[in-house]
């Protein structure tokens, strides 16, 4: 009970820190409207909104902000999360009767109860901003979460009985650590119908453009070793154990087929909704993603189940960056579907100067890609930039002259991309 109390005071203090340098280093500010005469280019100009070291969606003027100074700046879409740490950031009917809370505790009292996730769409709708709803932990959830403790026979586990790993998070990294992380299986139907419901219920009673899933949304590839999971490779193996060695590449690709058919379930369960409703995805390199996560996401390209691809390019060398986004399958969906780069503007420990985020954005557009994402809002032009916030503004003022207008999906204005 002393370690619970605890852990509640150093996080209601971390949180009250975060707050204040959030109102002592984000100052207001204003920019000029441009010209009705200029013209209006195609591209994606995205930003994630997380929870995690970040006072956005908890200072009660912080979304209000936030979303004013990116459409003053042309930025045209928000991914704001809605799925973590075994929490829902909107209020979800589901989430209350799983777990007994309809949204995260702390934003619903910051907010007097207010819907946050409809506060968002209310504010940046009309400001020409486009919501995508990010599901940012996917199948993770901290070991310790009311989900992990209700359900323990949702969770895989690897051998040896070992229920988590450590997962470094860009924004966890802010905290000083990297902390162990349980996953839910994905391959479970219960685990299936629980994450789908929750993305059902965000597609059908808010009026979004879009959902998006990311690198969290697999299986980290040491785990498979719980029960269920051995019992179904048994059935389909004539008796036989899944192979000691995780990297066994019949049992990888068995583990990562299953979570390809649920992703066609949920592609699926989207459309028979809403049609055009967009399933957008973040994943890693598709090297690293199937290989580490089980996530064989140029496959999902192929069948034609993703709308949207945000690749997560967090590199700081401008050769490995660049050599990203040549990769053959990032050319094949290029093909398919619009590709988004994401960019890092920079964690607490791992701050990111303006002129090498000017120079990836520069590459971005000299490859032909769609627009770019940027991780994340806090270091934009907040207090963990190492320059100036009117600087860093002043950059993307240049960067972002004009308006920007999302593309069109292939097939549509004669089967290209409106660029």
């Amino acid at each position: 009970m002393t370690r619970l109390v605890n852990r509640l005071v150093i996080s209601f203090i971390s949180l009250i820190f975060i707050l204040c340098l959030s109102v002592i280093f984000l100052p207001l500010f204003s920019v000029s409207s441009q010209s009705n005469t200029q013209p209006i280019v195609t591209e994606i100009r995205g930003v994630w909104l997380t929870n995690v070291a970040s006072g956005v969606l908890f200072v009660p003027w912080g979304i209000d902000r936030a979303i004013n100074q990116l459409a003053a700046l042309h930025f045209n879409t928000i991914y704001p999360v809605v799925w973590n740490r075994g929490n829902t950031f909107y209020k979800s009917n589901l989430a209350k009767s799983v777990v007994g809370s309809e949204t995260e505790p702390v934003l619903n009292f910051m907010h007097g109860g207010q819907d946050v996730l409809a506060k968002i769409i209310k504010l940046a709708q009309p400001k020409g901003i486009t919501v995508i709803p990010w599901f940012e932990y996917g199948f993770m959830t901290p070991p310790d979460s009311q989900l992990a403790k209700l359900y323990p026979d949702w969770l895989t586990i690897g051998q040896a009985g070992v229920d988590s790993i450590k997962e470094i998070l860009p924004e966890e990294i802010n905290n000083g650590n990297a902390k162990k992380q349980a996953w839910l299986n994905p391959l479970h139907p219960k685990v299936q119908e629980f994450i789908l419901g929750l993305i059902l219920e965000v597609v059908s009673q808010y009026n979004v453009e879009g959902i998006q899933l990311d690198d969290h949304f697999g299986m980290p590839v040491q785990f498979g070793y719980d029960r269920f999971t051995v019992q179904l490779y048994q059935q389909e193996h004539q008796g036989k154990n899944p192979p000691s060695d995780p990297f066994n590449p019949e049992w990888m690709r068995w583990r990562a087929d299953k979570i390809t058919a649920f992703m066609g379930r949920i592609h699926r369960s989207i459309k028979e909704i809403d049609p055009n409703v967009k399933l957008s995805l973040s994943p890693n390199t598709q090297a690293f993603a199937y290989k580490y996560y089980l996530q064989d996401w140029q496959n999902w390209v192929k069948n034609g189940w993703v709308d949207e691809l945000v690749l997560q390019v967090y590199r700081h060398n401008k050769n490995s960056f660049m050599a990203e986004l040549e990769q053959p399958a990032v050319k094949f969906a290029q093909t398919k579907i619009p590709v988004v780069v994401g960019i890092s503007t920079g964690t607490l420990r791992t701050p990111v100067r303006i002129s090498q985020i000017k120079e990836q954005i520069d590459l971005v557009r000299d490859r032909s890609f769609v627009g770019m994402s940027f991780f994340y809002w806090e270091s934009l032009w907040g207090y963990i930039s190492p320059e100036t916030p009117h600087k860093r503004r002043k950059i993307f003022r240049e960067l972002f002259e004009t308006k920007a207008i999302r593309p069109l999906p292939f097939g549509e204005e004669g089967g290209r991309l409106r660029l």
